[in-house]
């Protein structure tokens, strides 16, 4: 298994996942610097040109979402997700689509100052409306699932963590302390070490 990275873009969080997981697997550092991502090589892995990307035995993932979804159900016996009969299912896909599919794209384009003229037809909606959804679906106490921490507190939570850091967002109290107990996992210290030197 190849996890293709570098530590100062979004793979710092699949390198979070692999690290919950505790699994084997390759880290391949893409060399922004030289334009290593737009490589013939690369672009054959990844076409965006962009990291993250996973080969596992022949299959390609790209998208943080994505590849955190795979790795949970590829290694089921880690307990990173909720069985695939389980209820929570349904609250699980929601915490990991939203992180990317809408308040992602919602905060890069507030960050440049773009605000839709007509919130209701945006799929990302408008900044109230992103942050009482981030509010709604924080945990007062625990993880996004209850007490069993979970590949959607990676993916949301990171994207929260990921928000806080580059100044996207101002966090309620209740999002301050649970981004606090996500930085406070031994896999998160272990693995954002370049965001906090």
């Amino acid at each position: 298994m190849k996890h293709y990275t570098n530590p100062m873009s979004r793979a710092v969080t699949t390198n979070w996942m692999l690290a919950e997981l505790d699994v084997p697997h390759e880290q391949v550092t893409i060399d922004f610097a030289s334009g290593q991502q737009q490589s013939p090589a690369y672009l054959a892995i990844n076409p965006m040109g962009k990291v993250p990307a996973l080969e596992d035995d022949g299959v390609v993932v790209t998208e943080v979402a994505a590849i955190c979804a795979y790795l949970a159900d590829r290694f089921p016996e880690k307990q990173l997700s909720p069985p695939t009969n389980s209820p929570k299912r349904a609250a699980y896909y929601r915490y990991l689509f939203v992180a990317g599919n809408t308040l992602e794209p919602l905060f890069a384009l507030q960050s440049i100052g773009f605000t839709h003229p007509n919130a209701l037809s945006a799929g990302w909606g408008d900044m109230p409306r992103g942050l009482a959804t981030i509010e709604s679906m924080t945990p007062d106490t625990g993880w996004a699932l209850g007490d069993q921490f979970t590949t959607a507190d990676v993916v949301f939570g990171g994207l929260l963590d990921f928000s806080m850091r580059f100044g996207w967002m101002e966090p309620s109290p209740r999002v301050a302390a649970y981004v606090g107990r996500l930085r406070a996992r031994p896999a998160y210290a272990a693995t954002h070490a370049a965001f906090d030197s």
